[in-house]
Protein backbone atom coordinates (compact mmCIF):
# COMPACT_ATOMS: atom_id res chain seq x y z
CA UNK A 1 0.00 0.00 0.00
CA UNK A 2 1.17 3.50 -0.67
CA UNK A 3 1.86 5.71 2.18
CA UNK A 4 1.61 9.71 2.42
CA UNK A 5 2.60 11.82 4.93
CA UNK A 6 0.38 14.90 5.37
CA UNK A 7 1.91 17.51 7.95
CA UNK A 8 -1.27 19.81 8.65
CA UNK A 9 -3.36 21.15 11.54
CA UNK A 10 -5.95 19.07 13.38
CA UNK A 11 -9.56 21.49 13.61
CA UNK A 12 -11.50 19.66 16.09
CA UNK A 13 -14.43 21.07 14.68
CA UNK A 14 -14.74 21.41 10.50
CA UNK A 15 -14.54 19.54 7.74
CA UNK A 16 -10.84 20.38 6.68
CA UNK A 17 -6.86 19.57 7.36
CA UNK A 18 -5.84 15.93 8.49
CA UNK A 19 -10.14 15.56 9.17
CA UNK A 20 -10.54 15.92 5.02
CA UNK A 21 -7.10 14.02 3.91
CA UNK A 22 -7.26 10.82 6.36
CA UNK A 23 -10.27 9.51 4.88
CA UNK A 24 -9.97 10.76 1.53
CA UNK A 25 -6.60 9.07 1.25
CA UNK A 26 -8.14 6.20 3.11
CA UNK A 27 -10.58 5.53 0.23
CA UNK A 28 -8.35 5.95 -2.58
CA UNK A 29 -6.23 2.83 -0.93
CA UNK A 30 -3.05 5.04 0.47
CA UNK A 31 -1.68 4.97 4.23
CA UNK A 32 -2.34 8.68 5.27
CA UNK A 33 0.71 9.07 8.18
CA UNK A 34 0.01 12.21 9.39
CA UNK A 35 2.10 15.06 11.32
CA UNK A 36 -0.42 17.41 12.89
CA UNK A 37 1.80 20.69 13.15
CA UNK A 38 -1.82 22.68 15.26
CA UNK A 39 -4.44 21.29 17.28
CA UNK A 40 -7.26 24.11 16.76
CA UNK A 41 -10.64 24.00 18.64
CA UNK A 42 -12.09 24.88 15.26
CA UNK A 43 -11.21 25.62 11.75
CA UNK A 44 -9.88 29.83 11.29
CA UNK A 45 -13.61 30.85 9.71
CA UNK A 46 -14.93 30.15 13.70
CA UNK A 47 -14.54 33.35 15.42
CA UNK A 48 -12.27 32.91 19.18
CA UNK A 49 -10.72 29.51 18.33
CA UNK A 50 -7.95 28.39 19.93
CA UNK A 51 -4.55 26.91 18.72
CA UNK A 52 -2.37 24.98 20.27
CA UNK A 53 1.49 25.33 18.27
CA UNK A 54 2.83 22.11 17.75
CA UNK A 55 5.98 22.79 16.04
CA UNK A 56 8.50 21.12 18.95
CA UNK A 57 6.84 17.80 18.28
CA UNK A 58 7.73 18.00 14.13
CA UNK A 59 11.26 17.08 13.79
CA UNK A 60 11.19 14.45 16.67
CA UNK A 61 8.44 12.38 15.46
CA UNK A 62 10.49 13.28 12.06
CA UNK A 63 13.19 11.36 13.05
CA UNK A 64 11.64 8.81 14.72
CA UNK A 65 9.98 7.73 11.21
CA UNK A 66 13.52 7.88 10.06
CA UNK A 67 15.13 5.54 13.17
CA UNK A 68 12.17 3.39 11.87
CA UNK A 69 13.09 3.56 8.26
CA UNK A 70 9.26 4.19 6.98
CA UNK A 71 9.25 5.10 3.71
CA UNK A 72 7.15 7.56 2.13
CA UNK A 73 5.56 7.31 -1.40
CA UNK A 74 5.10 11.08 -0.65
CA UNK A 75 4.58 14.17 1.58
CA UNK A 76 2.02 16.62 1.72
CA UNK A 77 1.87 19.82 3.60
CA UNK A 78 -1.32 21.91 3.94
CA UNK A 79 -1.92 24.74 7.03
CA UNK A 80 1.24 26.01 8.78
CA UNK A 81 0.44 28.02 11.99
CA UNK A 82 3.92 30.19 12.44
CA UNK A 83 6.74 31.43 10.78
CA UNK A 84 8.96 29.19 12.62
CA UNK A 85 6.67 26.43 11.97
CA UNK A 86 7.63 27.08 8.00
CA UNK A 87 11.52 26.41 8.98
CA UNK A 88 10.62 23.02 11.34
CA UNK A 89 8.45 21.27 8.02
CA UNK A 90 11.44 22.74 5.37
CA UNK A 91 13.65 20.67 8.04
CA UNK A 92 10.89 17.78 8.22
CA UNK A 93 11.03 17.73 4.02
CA UNK A 94 14.67 17.58 3.83
CA UNK A 95 14.96 14.54 6.64
CA UNK A 96 12.23 12.09 5.31
CA UNK A 97 12.56 12.46 1.52
CA UNK A 98 13.56 10.10 -1.02
CA UNK A 99 14.54 9.90 -4.19
CA UNK A 100 11.29 9.52 -5.89
CA UNK A 101 9.31 11.00 -2.61
CA UNK A 102 6.18 13.17 -3.87
CA UNK A 103 6.48 16.67 -2.52
CA UNK A 104 2.94 18.03 -2.53
CA UNK A 105 2.67 21.59 -0.98
CA UNK A 106 -1.06 23.36 -0.50
CA UNK A 107 0.27 27.09 0.94
CA UNK A 108 -2.73 27.05 2.96
CA UNK A 109 -2.75 30.67 4.28
CA UNK A 110 -5.55 33.13 2.08
CA UNK A 111 -8.61 33.43 0.06
CA UNK A 112 -10.62 35.51 -1.68
CA UNK A 113 -7.50 38.54 -1.39
CA UNK A 114 -6.45 38.30 2.21
CA UNK A 115 -4.40 36.31 4.45
CA UNK A 116 -6.74 34.23 7.48
CA UNK A 117 -6.80 35.50 10.38
CA UNK A 118 -4.04 34.52 12.41
CA UNK A 119 -1.44 35.70 9.89
CA UNK A 120 0.84 38.75 9.53
CA UNK A 121 1.79 40.45 6.56
CA UNK A 122 5.11 39.03 6.18
CA UNK A 123 4.10 35.39 6.44
CA UNK A 124 3.81 34.54 2.15
CA UNK A 125 7.79 35.33 3.03
CA UNK A 126 7.90 32.31 5.02
CA UNK A 127 5.76 30.36 3.38
CA UNK A 128 7.97 30.51 -0.21
CA UNK A 129 10.67 28.48 1.42
CA UNK A 130 8.32 25.76 1.79
CA UNK A 131 6.96 26.12 -1.79
CA UNK A 132 10.81 26.31 -3.50
CA UNK A 133 11.07 22.15 -2.00
CA UNK A 134 7.49 21.07 -3.92
CA UNK A 135 7.46 18.88 -6.28
CA UNK A 136 3.82 20.08 -6.77
CA UNK A 137 2.81 23.46 -5.56
CA UNK A 138 -1.42 24.01 -5.67
CA UNK A 139 -2.02 27.41 -4.33
CA UNK A 140 -5.08 29.03 -4.60
CA UNK A 141 -5.23 32.52 -6.55
CA UNK A 142 -4.97 34.81 -3.70
CA UNK A 143 -2.03 32.62 -2.33
CA UNK A 144 -0.32 32.79 -5.76
CA UNK A 145 -0.53 36.19 -5.76
CA UNK A 146 0.46 36.81 -2.15
CA UNK A 147 3.97 33.43 -2.77
CA UNK A 148 4.68 36.17 -6.27
CA UNK A 149 4.11 39.54 -4.71
CA UNK A 150 1.67 40.29 -7.52
CA UNK A 151 -1.69 42.24 -6.83
CA UNK A 152 -4.39 40.65 -6.47
CA UNK A 153 -7.60 41.17 -8.85
CA UNK A 154 -10.61 39.06 -10.37
CA UNK A 155 -10.38 38.87 -14.18
CA UNK A 156 -11.70 36.49 -16.31
CA UNK A 157 -8.35 37.01 -18.71
CA UNK A 158 -6.93 33.39 -18.77
CA UNK A 159 -3.57 35.09 -20.22
CA UNK A 160 -3.40 36.81 -16.71
CA UNK A 161 -3.58 33.79 -15.32
CA UNK A 162 -1.53 32.03 -17.52
CA UNK A 163 1.35 34.71 -16.33
CA UNK A 164 0.64 34.39 -13.00
CA UNK A 165 1.14 30.42 -13.26
CA UNK A 166 4.47 31.34 -14.36
CA UNK A 167 5.12 33.59 -12.03
CA UNK A 168 4.56 31.04 -9.70
CA UNK A 169 6.63 28.21 -11.30
CA UNK A 170 9.78 30.67 -11.42
CA UNK A 171 9.20 29.94 -7.17
CA UNK A 172 11.16 26.53 -7.59
CA UNK A 173 8.12 23.79 -8.20
CA UNK A 174 8.34 20.99 -10.60
CA UNK A 175 4.44 21.37 -11.36
CA UNK A 176 3.31 24.82 -10.43
CA UNK A 177 -0.54 24.58 -10.26
CA UNK A 178 -3.31 27.17 -9.83
CA UNK A 179 -6.52 26.27 -8.07
CA UNK A 180 -10.02 27.79 -8.68
CA UNK A 181 -9.43 29.85 -11.74
CA UNK A 182 -12.48 31.27 -13.93
CA UNK A 183 -13.01 29.83 -16.99
CA UNK A 184 -15.71 32.90 -17.83
CA UNK A 185 -18.59 33.28 -15.33
CA UNK A 186 -19.89 29.49 -14.58
CA UNK A 187 -17.27 27.67 -14.93
CA UNK A 188 -14.08 27.45 -12.89
CA UNK A 189 -11.23 25.08 -12.88
CA UNK A 190 -7.56 24.58 -12.43
CA UNK A 191 -4.30 25.64 -14.65
CA UNK A 192 -1.22 24.23 -14.45
CA UNK A 193 2.36 23.84 -16.20
CA UNK A 194 2.44 20.41 -17.06
CA UNK A 195 6.76 19.03 -16.97
CA UNK A 196 6.11 16.18 -19.65
CA UNK A 197 4.11 18.11 -22.48
CA UNK A 198 6.10 21.26 -21.78
CA UNK A 199 2.46 22.86 -21.94
CA UNK A 200 0.01 24.33 -19.87
CA UNK A 201 -2.77 22.21 -18.68
CA UNK A 202 -6.10 23.41 -18.30
CA UNK A 203 -9.19 22.04 -16.87
CA UNK A 204 -12.74 23.02 -15.71
CA UNK A 205 -16.12 21.91 -14.45
CA UNK A 206 -19.47 24.01 -13.60
CA UNK A 207 -19.14 26.98 -11.19
CA UNK A 208 -21.17 27.17 -7.88
CA UNK A 209 -21.60 30.17 -6.59
CA UNK A 210 -20.87 29.75 -3.24
CA UNK A 211 -17.90 29.60 -0.81
CA UNK A 212 -17.29 26.31 0.95
CA UNK A 213 -14.31 26.00 3.61
CA UNK A 214 -11.97 23.29 3.44
CA UNK A 215 -12.63 22.72 -0.49
CA UNK A 216 -8.69 23.37 -0.79
CA UNK A 217 -7.94 20.51 1.46
CA UNK A 218 -9.88 18.01 -0.38
CA UNK A 219 -8.19 19.69 -3.85
CA UNK A 220 -4.99 18.60 -2.45
CA UNK A 221 -5.26 15.08 -0.72
CA UNK A 222 -6.97 13.58 -4.00
CA UNK A 223 -4.48 15.10 -6.10
CA UNK A 224 -2.04 13.69 -4.01
CA UNK A 225 -3.40 9.99 -3.58
CA UNK A 226 -4.29 9.87 -7.30
CA UNK A 227 -0.76 10.94 -8.14
CA UNK A 228 0.84 8.07 -5.55
CA UNK A 229 -1.66 5.71 -6.94
CA UNK A 230 0.02 6.30 -10.27
CA UNK A 231 -2.05 8.67 -12.00
CA UNK A 232 -0.07 11.47 -14.07
CA UNK A 233 -0.30 15.43 -12.82
CA UNK A 234 -3.39 16.23 -15.58
CA UNK A 235 -5.04 13.46 -14.63
CA UNK A 236 -4.57 13.88 -10.97
CA UNK A 237 -5.78 17.89 -11.67
CA UNK A 238 -8.88 16.28 -13.38
CA UNK A 239 -9.72 13.71 -10.76
CA UNK A 240 -9.71 16.35 -7.60
CA UNK A 241 -11.88 18.65 -9.08
CA UNK A 242 -14.32 16.61 -10.06
CA UNK A 243 -14.51 15.06 -6.73
CA UNK A 244 -14.23 18.74 -4.85
CA UNK A 245 -17.31 19.73 -6.99
CA UNK A 246 -19.42 16.39 -6.01
CA UNK A 247 -18.58 17.44 -2.49
CA UNK A 248 -19.93 20.74 -2.88
CA UNK A 249 -22.65 19.29 -5.09
CA UNK A 250 -23.77 17.20 -2.16
CA UNK A 251 -23.69 19.59 0.40
CA UNK A 252 -25.92 22.17 -1.68
CA UNK A 253 -28.91 19.86 -1.94
CA UNK A 254 -28.70 19.21 1.69
CA UNK A 255 -30.70 22.20 2.93
CA UNK A 256 -29.46 21.20 6.80
CA UNK A 257 -26.22 21.27 5.88
CA UNK A 258 -23.65 23.28 7.97
CA UNK A 259 -22.55 26.60 6.71
CA UNK A 260 -18.90 25.91 8.15
CA UNK A 261 -17.76 23.12 5.52
CA UNK A 262 -18.74 20.68 2.92
CA UNK A 263 -20.42 17.28 3.78
CA UNK A 264 -17.60 15.39 1.58
CA UNK A 265 -18.36 12.10 3.58
CA UNK A 266 -21.13 11.57 1.21
CA UNK A 267 -19.44 11.83 -1.97
CA UNK A 268 -16.18 9.48 -0.53
CA UNK A 269 -17.81 6.21 -2.38
CA UNK A 270 -17.20 8.12 -5.67
CA UNK A 271 -13.17 7.91 -5.34
CA UNK A 272 -12.44 4.21 -6.32
CA UNK A 273 -14.54 4.79 -9.58
CA UNK A 274 -12.96 7.90 -10.11
CA UNK A 275 -9.52 6.20 -10.09
CA UNK A 276 -10.46 3.43 -12.29
CA UNK A 277 -11.03 5.90 -15.25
Amino acid sequence: MKRVASIQDISCLGRCSLTVALPVLAVMGVECAVIPTAVLSTHTIFPDFTCRDLTDELLPIARHWKSQQVKLDAIGSGYLASPRQTEAVCQVFDLLRAEDTLIVVDPAMADHGRLYKPFAPDFPQYMKKVCRRADVLVPNLTEACLLTDTPYRETEDLSWWRDLLRRVGDLGPRCPVLTGVPFGPDRLGVMALDPESGGIFQYHTPRVHDHFHGTGDIFSAACAGAMVRGKSLPEALRLAADFTLACIQVTCRDPNAPWYGVEFEKALHLLPGLLER
